[in-house]
């Protein structure tokens, strides 16, 4: 890679990225890619890095850019900072350094599909000639599990225990769940094995439909899959087109449904029941329940 050949020392991060981290590939080189243009203002001596030195790199970077991709800016410097200073590079704890970026957590309402408008989208694949049983099984793995792209562009033959009818995945960190499949979702997948996956030695579940057949380089892929269907079945005024518009959803519909925050976080993969909160605020007649009177004018 032009990073890692660039400052040598990038090699040694990105092992430890992926060995101590277990961050994705994906994750990765978006560390390596903000990190490249970071070191051309740190510089490459690293025992010289000081608390001004940090705190100045990331003002200048606070001119040039919003608050999300400023904490993305950030969280990859803070990371970079305490590999150094494990590998005895720079002084330690100069992480502490780097200023947090104000933002509220949480604070925007989550993006869905309402439920017709979701099945709407699935049964749009019935209009495609090519690929109609791959989509159709991508689209319920999303809208039923609520999986993110990557978990559907990394799926394996061997993660489908048909016998228990449960799905194995593995998350952020590595983590490894096991989900039950939905009837429906298990039919979808079945069907696309047995009628349309190419016949190719791949352990990809989900492969490219136009030879040579591979699996899907980019989760970006699965985003353009959910992109088509929307325009398919007509919906113009989504509040996103990606994958992640029908996980939402999925997590919506679930709530609605009667399930505690705790099974819908277990589902979705969430390491804080806050992640799952944030999806109660859709629900109006639920929060109608808990809502207090308006008050009315008070004296002072």
């Amino acid at each position: 890679m032009k990073v890692a050949s660039t400052y040598p020392l990038l090699d040694d991060y990105r092992n430890w990225l992926r060995v101590h981290r277990g961050l994705s590939e994906r994750t990765i080189a978006r560390h390596l890619c903000h990190l490249h243009k970071l070191l051309s203002e740190l510089g490459t001596a690293t025992h010289d890095y000081d608390a001004a030195l940090v705190r100045n790199v990331v003002r200048e970077w606070r001119e040039r850019t919003g608050p999300a991709n400023l904490r993305t800016v950030t969280s990859t410097l803070r990371s970079y900072l305490r590999f150094l200073a494990g590998a005895g590079l720079c002084r330690p704890n100069l992480d502490h350094a780097i200023p947090p970026v104000v933002q509220w957590r949480l604070s925007s309402l989550p993006r869905y599909l309402a439920a017709a408008d979701l099945e709407r989208v699935v049964a749009s694949c019935d209009q495609l000639t090519r690929g109609r049983l791959r989509d159709r099984a991508i689209l319920l793995l999303l809208a039923r599990l609520g999986l993110r792209a990557g978990d559907v562009a990394g799926l394996r033959l061997s993660d489908l225990d048909w016998t228990s009818g449960m799905l194995r995945l593995s998350g952020k960190a590595r983590r490894q769940v096991r989900l039950p499949l939905p009837q429906d979702v298990g039919d979808a997948i079945l069907a696309y094995i047995e009628q349309e996956r190419p016949r190719v030695d791949q352990e990809a579940v989900f492969l490219m439909m136009v030879a040579p057949y591979r699996s899907f380089s980019q989760s970006s892929h699965i985003s353009t899959i959910v992109a088509l269907a929307l325009k398919r079945a007509g919906i113009s005024d989504a509040p996103s087109t990606g994958a992640s518009l029908l996980r939402h959803s999925a997590a919506t519909s679930m709530l609605r449904s009667g399930a505690t925050l705790e099974a819908v976080g277990t589902v979705l993969r969430h390491r804080s029941l806050d992640m799952t909160a944030h999806y109660a605020k859709v629900d109006i007649a639920m929060l109608e329940q808990i809502a207090q009177p308006w008050p009315g004018e008070l004296a002072c």
